[in-house]
């Protein structure tokens, strides 16, 4: 019999108060990590005003997006052939350990290397809370919990800027940081005396195999391959021009060690972090594909409408982040309602094909928006995009837990998590780039406009420095830029059909031990 294909046959899964507790704790990480993400915005200018540290600002993200989207393969292996228990708790260990080196720290270097274990630490926890599901509820019920997870993204995008702010303006913005600790710890313990996952082949290998399994070569590949390539998106195009020596460097190694991961990947498959046998499987390439194309034009829109609402519409950092509620809440309660939807109807690929239509249709909307746009018109586009948004988000995850064996979806699941974090990473470069390369064009035609301004304001001040007299025409192309950024994310939005309608029509409601061992049928010859 293949290597842990009756894991969930000896399963046994928790119920009642057991199962409340356990899901709570995994509920409380997610959260925390997507938290993380978006808590600090509203924190940075005081961060900066008492580490005296403006050029450091873009660091405090990038060190978080390194090392969490470096080592999210990695701990698909980890999940693999090591304690479930163990490798979960040690990673919500290292968020913890990151988030207190966050709030206490003395200096700027201090804060960049404390969001770089946080980020490490967030890595292991996106990737566990996918597997602790798998053992804690049966395929069938998994929908409606992703559901849950998927709402959690949309409430921590909505409440976390403003809890962010109401600590920096009350108390300080060390408690951004701070406030993971209770809540993270409560969780470990719930984790711990609840958690109970049975025995597995791979758990029992001596650990000399076990690290021989974790694909050292492969990963000596792909760890500095991904931070080259995200070095270079971060740096490219701001902090030095796309034609500098360094960025070119970056992008060859990029280049090179990506490639070398790849035939490693082929030409060692016994040891693969990333096996063909997992990825060629149709659904799980497309699900890759899908997310990819999902975390890219989420990632657009979510980052650049704040910039429109700001710069087009003068409003504050605080408002334009109320101004995204059209988008979140309908994204929060349709990520619910196709998770209910799913469960009891057992397929998730009409929900995903019809959500790629109403986000498709959104983005095309928001491409429109103007300097005079009213509220009923980028309202009602935000709701169009984030209804079809939730339709869509777990779609790819449950189609790798559902077409995978059960040894096979840790590495399934994380590899979706890794392209949605992959894809949303690129892609904000790109959309940094596209506008600054439209505002250059366009403003430099503006007769009386100083094109230096545009290196030594942001979007909001560049306006208000600017006289009466160009103001109009500055505003005019400031929208046709972003406009331009907007087309990029309705691209990728209609790409995303390409992933959703490669995916089987698999019903999570069949028995999944039924599944062939091998990783399930239609795998690309």
């Amino acid at each position: 019999m293949a290597v842990g294909s009756t894991a969930l046959e000896d399963n046994v899964y928790p119920e009642g108060l057991r199962l409340a507790l356990l899901l709570s704790s995994t509920f409380i990480t997610m959260f925390l990590v997507a938290l993380d993400r978006l808590i600090i915005s509203t924190a940075i200018p005081e961060i900066t005003d008492e580490f005296h540290s403006v050029t450091d600002i873009g660091w405090y993200g990038s060190s978080y997006l390194l090392t969490n989207c470096a080592f999210q393969l990695m701990f698909g292996k980890l999940y693999t052939f090591f304690s479930v228990k163990a490798s979960f708790l040690v990673s919500v260990f290292l968020f913890e350990a990151g988030s207190a080196i966050c709030g206490a720290a003395p200096n700027s270097v201090s804060l960049i290397v404390g969001r770089a274990i946080a980020g490490l630490g967030s890595a292991g926890i996106i990737s566990g809370v996918w597997v602790i599901l798998v053992y804690a509820v049966p395929l069938h019920k998994r929908p409606l919990f992703q559901g849950i997870f998927g709402a959690i993204f949309g409430i921590s995008a909505i409440i976390g800027p403003v809890i962010g702010g109401a600590f920096t303006s009350n108390v300080s913005w060390r408690w951004c940081f701070y406030i993971n600790l209770p809540l993270g710890g409560l969780a470990m313990v719930c984790t711990a005396i609840l958690l109970k996952v049975p025995d597995r082949d791979t758990t029992k290998l001596p650990l000399r195999d076990k690290i021989l399994q974790l694909d050292l070569l492969g990963t000596a590949a792909l760890l500095p391959g991904i931070v080259c390539l995200l070095l270079a998106l971060q740096w490219g195009g701001s902090t030095y021009a796309w034609s500098n020596p360094r960025i070119i460097t970056l992008l060859t190694l990029a280049a090179v060690l990506l490639v070398a991961f790849c035939f490693i990947q082929v030409f060692k498959p016994s040891t693969a972090t990333v096996p063909t046998r997992i990825f060629c499987q149709r659904s799980v390439l497309s699900a890759f594909w899908a997310t990819i194309c999902i975390g890219a034009h989420m990632m657009l829109f979510v980052y650049f409408l704040p910039v429109y609402f700001q710069a087009i519409k003068s409003v504050s950092a605080i408002d334009s982040g109320v101004r995204l509620l059209p988008m979140c809440l309908p994204f929060v309660i349709s990520s619910l309602a196709t998770g209910i939807a799913t469960s009891r109807v057992g397929y998730y690929s009409p929900f995903i094909l019809v959500g790629v239509g109403l986000m498709s249709v959104g983005a095309g909307l928001l491409t429109t928006l103007e300097v005079d746009t009213g509220p009923g018109k980028w309202i009602g586009y935000q709701v169009l995009y984030g209804w079809g948004m939730g339709m869509s988000f777990q779609a790819p995850n449950l189609a790798a837990q559902t077409v995978l064996a059960t040894r096979d979806v840790p590495i399934g699941t994380t590899l979706i998590s890794f392209s949605q974090l992959l894809g949303g990473a690129i892609f904000i470069s790109v959309g940094q780039n596209v506008l600054n390369g439209q505002l250059l064009e366009r403003l430099s035609g503006i007769d009386g406009f100083d094109t230096g301004l545009l290196a030594e304001n942001g979007a909001t001040t560049l306006i208000e420095q600017l006289p009466e007299a160009v103001r109009g025409a500055v505003l005019v192309a400031y929208n046709e830029a972003l406009r331009k950024v907007f087309q990029v994310g309705l691209v990728m939005t209609v790409l995303t059909i390409i992933g959703a309608g490669g995916l089987e029509w698999r019903s999570v409601r069949k028995n999944v031990v039924k599944k062939d061992a091998e990783g399930g049928r239609g795998v690309i010859r």
